[in-house]
């Protein structure tokens, strides 16, 4: 039995970790979120520590990544033995390879804040700032960040002319590196802010006046495709994520969707395919339950977010399936995916009870878990059907749920009987319901251990091969 609690007490955990972020949900308030999420956190990096450590192996979000790794640096003298430590700086060397960087200096700004100054922090930090491509770039980018990081671990730039710029800007009259020159002609000189990033050109030129239609037209070429995404629609779709192309679609007019309905299913069914990767097609008869009910509509911070991770998780599933054999079920009943829009109750148990109809070998439930039309019936007809109708599992019933439930310290369930995970990228699913078996209740934590060990050893490959 203790087994079984300690690995629910995990699953909880990498369900907050996936989904919470600490703002505000349809449900909750941002203050609600970020309490209930700290003490999930407190919880188990005082009870599972190595653990806790080893769901930056998975396919968290950014914002646990980060609070993860601040909690460890500040408890290091916590850590075992030797093995250990060395264990867990190997896994936030890993994860801070993979986060954006303003995040990063952001994380350590925070340290420093908190005074945690111990020999790890200090040696994490002066790596990845030693393993930045380009610190020239990240002076002009992030130049707050760069020089509270270098001042609390007193670290240096191996660049003097960098070192100069950050800490004694009146020391040189021009600078070779082109960067930090155009940085400082950029000041007086119009033309030298289309040679800086996209971020630091933009305050320039609402400086100078510059229109901002033909500001974005001559800086196109050093923007990101997020970047261009965010300022003017124009990125290039063929190579967005899948869930950040389903949160771009789903902010157009339906009018737009209609006249691009060619190019935006195409888009989706390509990232879909890229993401199912060598699994495409390899599901067999899938039926899934997708929530685009009004609560789906996410929040003022997260606008649509859940209802963008079912649509994208439409399109997965469809690719993952085997061909002509998926069945896709909305809660409003609408039959066409690229018009989705979050409206009305969840009458999730009657779609579920359609799904099952059309003898599916998989069922996946993409919601918030709100169960209100009527109220507890998808919880009483997944009872039955597990129980009384398929108690030899021919069909595996999985559900995933895109909202942190702050008050129940994890995301909503369905049905004791039915494993449920949290997702916040609809590429994540795949992997998602590999980590669902596990919240079925019939694996201790021994199992799931061994699990987070081979996720650990595969992420630490990937990361320092």
């Amino acid at each position: 039995m203790s087994e079984l609690v300690a690995a629910e007490d995990v699953l909880l955990f990498v369900n907050a970790a996936v989904t919470a972020t600490g703002q505000r949900e349809f449900r909750s308030s941002a203050a609600a979120q970020d309490f209930s999420l700290r003490f999930v956190h407190e919880y188990v990096r005082v009870n599972y520590r190595p653990v806790y450590a080893a769901a930056l192996a998975l396919d968290i979000n950014h914002h646990n990544a980060c609070l993860i790794i601040e909690r460890l640096l500040r408890t290091a003298d916590e850590a075992g033995g030797p093995e250990e430590k060395r264990a867990e700086g190997r896994l936030i060397g890993a994860r801070l390879a993979l986060l954006p960087p303003q995040r990063v200096y952001r994380l350590f700004r925070a340290l420093r804040r908190a005074g945690v100054n111990n020999r790890r922090t200090r040696a994490i930090t002066r790596a990845w700032l030693a393993a930045r491509p380009d610190p020239a770039l990240d002076a002009v980018k992030y130049r707050a960040g760069l020089k509270s990081a270098l001042r609390h671990v007193h670290g240096r730039l191996p660049d003097p002319e960098t070192g100069d710029f950050l800490f004694a800007p009146g020391r040189r009259v021009r600078y070779e590196n082109a960067t930090l020159d155009a940085f400082r002609r950029a000041r007086y000189e119009q033309g030298a802010l289309y040679e800086l990033p996209f971020t630091v050109a933009e305050g320039f030129a609402a400086k100078h006046g510059v229109p901002r239609a033909v500001f974005l037209e001559r800086i196109a070429p050093r923007m990101t495709r997020l970047e261009q995404l965010r300022a003017d629609r124009a990125a290039d779709l063929s190579v967005m994520p899948l869930t950040r192309l389903a949160l771009y679609v789903l902010s157009l007019p339906f009018g737009e969707r209609v006249e691009r309905r060619a190019e935006l299913t195409g888009a989706l069914r390509a990232a879909a395919r890229r993401a199912a990767g060598p699994y495409a097609g390899s599901w067999g008869r899938v039926a899934a339950v997708l929530d685009d009910s009004f609560s789906s509509s996410g929040s003022a911070v997260k606008r649509r977010r859940p209802l963008a991770v079912a649509l994208g998780s439409h399109h997965l599933l469809e690719a993952l399936a085997a061909p002509g054999a998926y069945t896709p079920l909305w809660t409003s009943g609408g039959r066409d995916p690229l018009l989705v829009r979050p409206s009305g109750p969840t009458p999730l148990g009657l779609r579920i009870l359609d799904a099952l109809e059309s003898g599916p070998e998989r069922l996946v439930i993409v919601s918030d878990g709100w169960d209100n039309a009527p109220p507890g019936l998808a919880g009483e007809v997944l009872r039955v059907w597990r129980t009384r109708l398929d108690p030899e599992r021919r069909t595996s019933v999985v559900h995933l749920n895109p909202v942190y439930d702050a008050e129940g310290f994890d995301v909503r369930r369905l049905a004791p009987s039915v494993p449920v995970a949290g997702i916040r990228d609809a590429e994540d699913l795949a992997a998602l319901v590999e980590i669902a078996q596990f919240a079925e209740g019939r694996t201790g934590f021994g199992e799931l251990r061994a699990y987070l060990d081979r996720r650990v050893e595969l992420f630490l490959e990937r990361a320092e091969g």
